[in-house]
């Protein structure tokens, strides 16, 4: 058992005999001096938001009887989440008008240009008419202030960030409350004995996989080497040098997609059959750090895994899709190179799973070095005001830096761009210029883009038919054709050419920020990264490799068109057999779900809905055991149990099931009033909340399955036309379905059990795969969710363009 001299400073939610407790955990030799706790948390959240403190004029020199008892600031209001307008996708500013319509995520906003050019009586979103009538008209002016909690002992107010309290475990206000004050008062009387640190379920205790624990234990161990080469350095022990502690690497979520082409550009290549769709394993980690004794989220990244089942050009290709941190991480100290300790860390994340993608048999990664749009953010919600956001080339180098130290270990065997690769044909390279091509990944800048410019060329074709003044071929010169390596004129080809030349012209100036990283070599004529069979290398000649086709048809040329091309002596090429990469890039690791990870407009949309924010460090405490509370307690099913008898909704813990008949529950009420006599079959009590929420492995996995199966159940009964269907709740699915055509209130006026359906619709929609799902309003939900991406996707691409402009004007200004 711990004792309270080995407690650290911090809080931690903890669950005992169903009393909600926040126990406050002291970095100080002894209890005696808990007194100065007090002054202390009061400087540390004055270091850490006074920004934030005088904006909401909160800050007092003492304490008064409404201030928090533990951080001695009376008001603290949470930063305000943005809101966008539902059909321009644009940002509605602070202190903006705006109309409104809806509750949650069937909430629509409307800006005031969007509003005032629907003309009639109606307005679209996501496909239907809404009456303007309404729609309610508001100001973006909104505070919310930080919620408090009362001690049921002292009967003292907190913030409830500030004593890391739970509400999601106040079960309907009923649960007690101990301050940390009162807590700690009766460890030292005795009266309570403190809890160990495994009496509440932290990262740690989130599933293993092959890859967290690939990168915890290169982390741990270039880690270790780190703080000996500081130590020797410094001329001291290892142990008197300060190091990284309590870090943990999860992957929390792993799940088979899809991407559907765009469809114009598939329009281009449909005679060449290019790929309808690319299936890619979506994947979220996250480290976390013990700071103060909390567990604290410091870093996330998504990446996307098309694998050697996915056809070219995303065949064996990763892609590394959003990366975010916050500026907690601890020790803050240097490395001896003279970079942040924190950066050393992030490095090695990184390295490490291009480490383990190459083991698997992938064969490139692929980054956008594009830094978040000001205001907005990646993965974690709302920043550290002392965090800058990089610009273009410092978060470019960041990566570059993370790259070099790859090289060196020969997991990256070379390293280029988009544009050097895929646009120009550079050297002795033979191969095609075409967009096709080029990887097609989710949410990249050129596939938007290229969408765009196709329109922009239909536009312009359209224009020039109309107006008889020539066709689109004339634009095109047979130099470029032939440099291009087309062979005809035709319709699509010429398109192709052309999309290549814009996308070429709109690339070329940033290409440095589209990194392409070579995990395998890349023969030099066909540029196809090589996998099996051999490599032929030249030993005169940095980076000449080729592919046994390519070796074939060199030794076929005359002399003068050998390597080396346009000189006299020809080098010879040396055989060397690829015989270290996998034969697939199967994933040893189990599906990992997670619906508040699914995408990370879905993760920022849980911070944002619940101001889990990580703005300063107590909130980044706050938010990150919330976090973990969700990982840890996947959704149970969207509706609960009905009685049979009074037809009232059963609370947790508060009913008795029959273990025959799949679909007869009733509660403790009708129960006690007659015992069940009335009901053939057996009935056994539900199992209590605490029992419900045991914090165990089968119980997680207990969770997963049960909302599997009310999928499934969804699915199931959006097909089924039996109406006497013996499948365990069908007709109670059927029933909400019947309810959701009749009702008037509908969702967005608060109807629950509108909000039940549409919350296991929502669920579905993110992970049907299927192109005619029966479900209803899996269709509209699937491209409500698609065009919320391709919004976010635009904004990221208007501000690349708007940077780019300043750029090339600040080049102009400095010329002239």
């Amino acid at each position: 058992m711990t004792s309270v001299q080995e407690y650290k400073f911090g809080c931690h939610l903890v669950v005992n005999e169903n009393i909600v407790l926040s126990r406050i955990f002291l970095g100080i030799e002894t209890c005696r001096y808990y007194e100065s706790i007090l002054f202390y948390l009061y400087l540390l959240f004055l270091v850490q938001s006074k920004a934030k403190a005088e904006k909401n004029q909160a800050m007092e020199q003492s304490m008064s009887e409404n201030s928090c008892q533990l951080c001695a600031v009376e008001k603290l209001t949470f930063e305000p989440p943005p809101i966008y307008c539902t059909p321009c996708g644009a940002r509605i500013k602070r202190n903006a008008m705006y109309y409104t319509i809806g509750t949650g995520d069937t909430r629509h906003y409307f800006c005031i240009p969007c509003y005032n050019e629907a003309r009639g009586d109606t307005i679209i979103a996501d496909g239907t008419a809404i009456p303007k009538a309404r729609l309610e008209k508001k100001k973006n002016d909104e505070e919310t202030e930080e919620w408090w909690v009362q001690c049921d002992k002292c009967e003292a107010w907190q913030h409830q960030i500030c004593a890391l309290f739970n509400g999601r475990r106040n079960d309907g206000g009923q649960a007690e409350y101990t301050c940390p004050n009162c807590y700690v008062e009766e460890v030292e009387r005795g009266e309570r004995k403190p809890l160990p640190q495994s009496a509440v379920l932290g990262a740690k205790d989130l599933p293993r996989t092959i890859l967290s624990d690939h990168i915890e234990m290169r982390l741990a161990k270039r880690l270790k080497h780190e703080r000996q080469e500081r130590a020797s350095v410094q001329g001291k022990n290892i142990d008197e040098v300060p190091g990284a502690e309590g870090l943990v690497v999860r992957v929390v979520s792993s799940v088979d997609k899809k991407l559907d082409v765009k469809p114009r550009f598939l329009e281009i290549f449909q005679e060449e059959n290019y790929p309808l769709e690319f299936p890619y394993k979506s994947k979220v980690l996250l480290l976390f750090q013990k700071i103060e004794g909390v567990e604290v989220c410091l870093f996330g990244m998504y990446v996307q895994e098309f694998g050697s089942e996915c056809q070219q050009p995303n065949h064996r290709r990763v892609y590394l899709s959003y990366l975010d941190s916050v500026k907690y991480f601890r020790p803050e100290v240097k490395t001896v190179t003279g970079e942040a300790l924190r950066t050393y860390v992030y490095h090695e994340i990184l390295i490490g799973y291009l480490e383990y993608c190459k083991k698997r048999g992938f064969t490139s990664c692929y980054i956008w070095a594009c830094p978040p749009l000001k205001g907005e953010d990646y993965i974690l919600y709302c920043h550290p005001e002392i965090q800058k956001t990089p610009k273009s080339d410092k978060l470019r180098e960041w990566y570059l830096s993370m790259l070099r130290k790859a090289s060196k270990e020969n997991i990256v065997v070379d390293l280029t761009n988009l544009y050097d690769h895929f646009f120009v044909n550079t050297g002795e390279c033979k191969a095609k210029v075409t967009a096709a091509r080029l990887p097609y990944f989710d949410g990249d800048y050129w596939p938007g883009a290229a969408e765009d410019m196709i329109y922009q060329l239909q536009q312009e074709e359209d224009g020039r038919k109309q107006h008889k003044k020539g066709t689109i071929k004339k634009t095109i010169t047979k130099r470029a054709l032939k440099a291009s390596g087309q062979t005809d004129l035709s319709g699509n080809a010429s398109k192709d050419l052309l999309l290549m030349h814009k996308l070429g012209e709109t690339i070329c100036p940033m290409k440095e920020d589209f990194i392409m990283v070579h995990l395998q070599h890349a023969c030099t004529h066909c540029c196809i990264l090589m996998v099996s069979g051999n490599q032929w290398v030249c030993n005169q000649c940095k980076n000449f490799q080729l592919c046994d086709r390519c070796y074939e048809a060199e030794q076929k040329l005359e002399d003068r068109e050998r390597h080396p091309i346009n000189q006299k002596d020809k080098h010879a090429l040396y055989r060397v057999e690829i015989n270290d990469v996998p034969v697939d890039t199967k994933d040893k690791d189990e599906i990992l779900e997670s619906e508040f990870f699914d995408t990370r407009q879905a993760f920022l949309s849980l911070c944002q809905g619940n101001h889990y924010q990580y703005d300063t460090l107590r909130r980044a405490k706050h938010s990150s055991m919330m976090v973990l509370y969700h990982l840890h307690n996947p959704t149970a099913p969207a509706f609960v149990t009905t009685c049979n008898i009074c037809f009232l909704d059963i609370e947790a813990g508060q009913g008795w099931r029959c273990e025959t008949c799949p679909e007869y529950d009733i509660c403790n009420s009708c129960y006690q009033k007659d015992g069940g006599i009335d009901h053939p079959h057996k009935l056994t009590n539900h199992p209590s909340m605490a029992e419900r929420d045991a914090q165990n492995k089968e119980a997680r996995q207990m969770r997963v399955l049960q909302l599997r199966k009310m999928l499934d159940l969804l699915v199931h009964a959006s097909q089924c036309r039996s109406p006497q269907c013996q499948y365990p709740n069908c007709r109670k699915v059927k029933g909400l379905f019947r309810h959701g055509i009749q009702c008037k209130t509908r969702a967005s006026g608060g109807c629950l059990l509108c909000k039940r359906m549409w919350y296991l619709l929502q669920l579905h929609a993110r992970a049907c795969k299927e192109s005619e799902c029966h479900v209803p309003r899996c269709r509209d939900l699937k491209e409500h969710l698609r065009r919320l991406q391709q919004q976010s996707d635009s904004r990221r691409r208007a501000a690349v363009m708007e940077m780019m402009r300043q750029r090339a004007a600040e080049v102009a200004g400095n010329a002239g």
